[in-house]
């Protein structure tokens, strides 16, 4: 939390100037390493004026300013280096906490301007009502949203007048990320200025290997709106194109080369209403949308294209869209360009013609803003990492448009010619910056773009940045990731600074207290099986008895969610154990899904795949009722390899994580290391998957309301084997339990800390003779126990079953686990609306009361005030200790009076015309006391000066 302070309360004597860089505005607030960091853009350029009064600044430089304390204050965040003066005592070299944010913010690709919206298209601007106002900007593209949050919203408690004041210093900066190029062109007659405009959505944003697909909420990986502007002294044009990527759950695993290998994460039912709200907002914002798929649909080529290929076309088609809404056209740029020619790239262009014409572009009339056209729909183009083939069809395609705009207005066709020269080239920086982005390199064929030819040297070219994108891809990405997850606020724990309010902390209580007015609970049933398969593949036998025995006691409970994990799914052979086979995997899950939906006609809700993983023989698979889909939100999945200390993944676990409401779950199957007497191993086990098995965002399994392990545990029973066998044949499993390994770890405190297991009252699980009920008799005569068991830890989470299942396929018996949970659903909207209106109320009660109660007197400044006052007053503001001596070191004064240059004014800027600093003149002093401090004794040297007495004892 920040106090702001007044004018009147701000002692500035307290504080002194961390440097002299001018400050071009205020990103926002953010919180690192337990401080709280302001970010100031103090270096930016101009790039040019899309049309007059609309100018757009890229930054160059951002600094972070420690409001908790001076220790980072003279660092040099690019190199590290602190100043040893300051900090005497500290022999260690520091690096300041925000350093990777500040490289991230300061690599060319943002962009901001103080004169208008930026996160919207000129069309979006011109026929908006909406004014130029903080609360009016798009957030798709407002990177610095949650930065800056804290301060919008305490300006939006700000009166009218106040608000004005705060936007028209232009203090609050609004950065989008992307690229804007801007050219001049000039003929006889006219100007134009040609623009190029990519804003890189924010939603879903990330590196290429890192981020990719659709999320639940209908965000998809690089998503990119791009609008080619031309502003003429008549008229002014746009025409906006978007790109993104395939709107599916899809995502590249392990180390990527040639072929890149895709793997479909979720099946079709459960990806629906994703493409939907995808497609949804599109439609909201744009009209109407024509998806333009460049995706190789040749199989022998590329068979993870084809495969992704397929599952657009499908998903599109399952949406049921009229084709002037949302339409597919499918266009294997490989294949029809192959060998270089790119020139049938206007094949493509024909094929669109009628379409183009029906959406149209957008003109207005410079002189008095009239507007002529607006543009009714958008090609929403893609290829595989939407960068090289994307950005050569949308060149293309706005290459067409810019001809059939200017060919009446230019008949000098020889100025056509340049106009397009410059196009292209714009286009081409275009692509490279946006491939930086999120590939990390420049990108492929741009030459062709620049130039429209395709030499040698240019493919040489391309294939070095292939090299070059291989390595940041699968080396480098993932800390990049972090970079970008940290400054969009979406690492786990991360909370917006907020500014602070007493009115806002009293409406949090007031919401604690009334959540059931904006909430809504919800009971759920979670089914959890755990089947060690012992290698052995699907023979026939049926589920039920492991899928439904929960219906012998209740022949209508129907859980929602149903989580089966698998150990061993395949034979943990040498050549297994570090490579993953599907196939078995793929198989059970078409057996699952059978059982579970065979009673369909009587449930009315069939069950759909949401997800599922593995890790070798582990696998995790979730099924939901397809009703349920809708509300689940951030679903992922992890791994964490223990074999072979962490090399081999014939032991370890594999988890996936999801959001139900407000409600956060985390499901694994895992694989503990075996041996009767392996316990300190097994141990080591859980700890290495619970602390190093991590989600994006930093989540890890801790971070979650419900946690439930589906797992082969391994933990035996310490008994003689002889012994145990006469309890086991006796049913005499508490004499059993007694000896148990993981009920003896977990009451010592070893092991699942805050865990709890159900009373077990079943027989041991292992280990069996295949086939039979016969327990080992093999020649290792293993001692009858539980090593397949079921742990979870949640408030909310009750179980209600606990027991194994009759299925021979292997020597072990799945266990059962049935839980009943409430989940939280928020209605945000109402949320909102009774958060405005009880600020309403407290406020009007605030202004209301005298001022006696309102306003603490404010006494006089001293250095101990603040400390040893004992009336009300806003929390203190943290003390820095000062590099500057307070006490004059020297009784001469600079005269630096002579040959300074004329004032600076807003159209000139002395300092913009190459005029050199002003040196300071050492021949004029003035001997004697410092004449910034004084003693009545001794009157300042020019009554014009302001007195500023000297203060004692300030605080260090």
């Amino acid at each position: 939390m920040a106090t702001l302070v007044s004018s009147s309360d701000f002692e500035d004597a307290r504080w002194h100037i961390l440097n002299a860089r001018p400050v071009f505005g205020c990103l926002g607030l953010i919180d690192v390493s337990g401080e709280t960091f302001v970010a100031i853009v103090t270096d930016c350029q101009s790039v040019g004026r899309i049309r007059p009064g609309e100018e757009v600044y890229k930054i160059n430089t951002v600094a972070f300013y420690s409001l908790v304390s001076s220790k980072y204050d003279n660092m040099n965040v690019s190199t590290g280096d602190w100043d040893a003066e300051e900090w005497e005592n500290d022999s260690a070299v520091l690096q300041h906490p925000c350093e990777p944010l500040q490289k991230l913010l300061s690599s060319g690709s943002f962009y901001f301007t103080p004169d208008f919206d930026l996160t919207r298209t000129l069309q979006s601007r011109m026929s908006s009502s909406a004014s130029f106002a903080a609360h009016a900007f798009d957030d798709h593209f407002l990177w610095n949203k949650f930065l800056i949050s804290g301060l919008l919203d305490f300006r939006s408690k700000l009166d009218k007048r106040m608000q004005l004041d705060l936007d028209r210093g232009g203090f609050l900066v609004f950065a989008i990320r992307g690229y804007v190029g801007m050219a001049t062109v000039s003929d006889n007659q006219e100007k134009y200025d040609v623009s190029i405009v990519s804003k890189l959505s924010c939603k879903r944003a990330g590196t290429r290997f890192n981020t990719r697909g659709i999320d639940d909420n209908g965000h998809v990986a690089n998503f990119v709106e791009t609008e080619t502007v031309v502003c003429s002294d008549h008229t002014c044009y746009g025409y906006t194109q978007i790109r993104g990527s395939v709107p599916l759950f899809w995502e590249q695993q392990g180390m990527q080369l040639v072929n890149h290998k895709i793997q479909l994460a979720r099946g079709a039912d459960a990806t629906q209403p994703a493409v939907k709200r995808h497609f949804d907002e599109l439609l909201q914002r744009y009209e109407s949308v024509t998806c333009l798929n460049l995706l190789s649909t040749e199989k022998e080529r590329n068979s993870g294209e084809a495969t992704l290929d397929h599952a657009f076309s499908v998903a599109i088609q399952r949406l049921g869209y009229d084709q002037d809404k949302v339409s597919l056209v499918n266009f294997d740029l490989h294949a029809e360009c192959r060998g270089g020619n790119y020139e049938n790239l206007g094949l493509l262009a024909n094929m669109l013609r009628r379409r183009t014409d029906l959406f149209g572009f957008f003109l207005m009339d410079a002189d008095d803003n009239h507007l002529i056209s607006t543009q009714h729909g958008v090609y929403r183009t893609n290829c595989m990492d939407c960068l090289d083939r994307t950005n050569m069809v949308q060149s293309e395609l706005s290459k067409r448009l810019i001809i059939h705009y200017l060919t009446n207005k230019l008949p000098d066709s020889s100025f056509l010619d340049g106009f397009l020269s410059i196009h292209a080239n714009l286009w081409a920086e275009n692509g490279d910056a946006l491939s930086k982005i999120y590939a990390g390199t420049g990108a492929l064929k741009s030459a062709f773009t620049r130039t429209g030819k395709v030499t040698l040297m240019n493919v040489l070219s391309d294939a070095a940045r292939s090299a070059n994108r291989f390595y940041i891809n699968n080396f480098q990405d993932k800390a990049r990731q972090k970079i970008i997850d940290q400054l969009l606020g979406k690492t786990s724990g991360q909370r917006p600074i907020v500014i602070y309010d007493p009115i806002s902390e009293s409406v949090s209580s007031l919401m604690a207290s009334r959540l059931q007015e904006y909430s809504t609970k919800r009971k759920l049933h979670v089914f959890c099986g755990s089947y060690n398969l012992n290698g052995k593949s699907f023979k026939g036998e049926k589920l039920d008895p492991w899928l439904r025995q929960h219906l012998q006691w209740d022949t209508k409970l129907e859980p929602e969610i149903y989580v089966i994990g698998f150990q061993e799914i395949v034979e943990l052979s040498p050549q297994q154990v570090m490579a993953t086979d599907a196939e078995k995997r793929i198989v059970w899950e078409q057996q699952l899904e059978k059982t579970l939906n065979a009673r369909r006609q009587l449930q009315g809700d069939k069950y759909v795949i949401l997800r599922s993983n593995q890790l070798v023989g582990a696998a995790l698979i979730i099924f939901v009722k397809e009703s349920l889909v809708d509300d689940i939100r951030n679903v992922e999945t992890a791994i964490k390899k223990t074999g072979m200390m962490g090399i081999a993944g014939n032991k370890g676990a594999v988890a996936i994580r999801m959001d139900y409401g407000n409600t956060s779950f985390c499901f694994l199957a895992a694989h503990f290391a075996s041996g009767q007497a392996n316990v300190p191993d097994r141990n080591a086990d859980f700890f290495t998957i619970n602390q190093g098995l991590q989600f994006s965002r930093g989540r890890s399994i801790d971070s979650h309301n419900n946690i439930i392990w589906v797992s082969d545990f391994n933990y035996r029973v310490s008994m003689a084997n002889e012994e145990a066998r006469v309890y086991a044949s006796q049913g005499n499993i508490a004499a059993m339990l007694q000896k148990d390994q993981l009920i003896r770890e977990m009451a010592e405190g070893n092991v699942f800390q805050g865990y709890q297991e159900g009373q077990i009252t079943f027989m041991p699980t292992y280990k069996y003779d295949n086939g039979t009920d016969v327990y080992d008799t093999s020649e290792k005569q293993r001692v009858p126990g539980w090593t397949d068991r079921i742990v979870f830890k949640g408030k909310y989470l009750r179980q209600l079953q606990y027991t194994r299942a009759e299925l021979y396929t292997s020597d072990h018996r799945p266990v059962i686990g049935l839980f009943e949970v409430d989940v939280l659903l928020l209605d945000q909207l109402a949320k909102t609306n009774l958060e405005k209106e009880l600020y309403k109320k407290s406020l009007a009660s605030f202004e209301s009361m005298p001022a006696s109660l309102t306003t603490a007197p404010t006494p006089a400044y001293t250095p101990d005030s603040v400390a040893s006052s004992t009336a009300p007053a806003p929390p203190a503001l943290p003390r820095r200790k000062p590099t500057i001596s307070l006490t004059p070191k020297t009784a001469t004064l600079v005269d630096v009076s002579e040959d300074l240059p004329p004032p600076s004014t807003d159209q000139e800027k002395w300092w913009e015309n190459g005029t050199s600093l002003p040196k300071a003149s050492r021949l004029r002093t003035v001997l004697g006391s410092n004449p910034f401090t004084y003693q009545d004794a001794n009157p300042p040297l020019d009554a014009s000066w302001t007195p500023i007495p000297v203060a004692s004892g300030f605080p260090s």
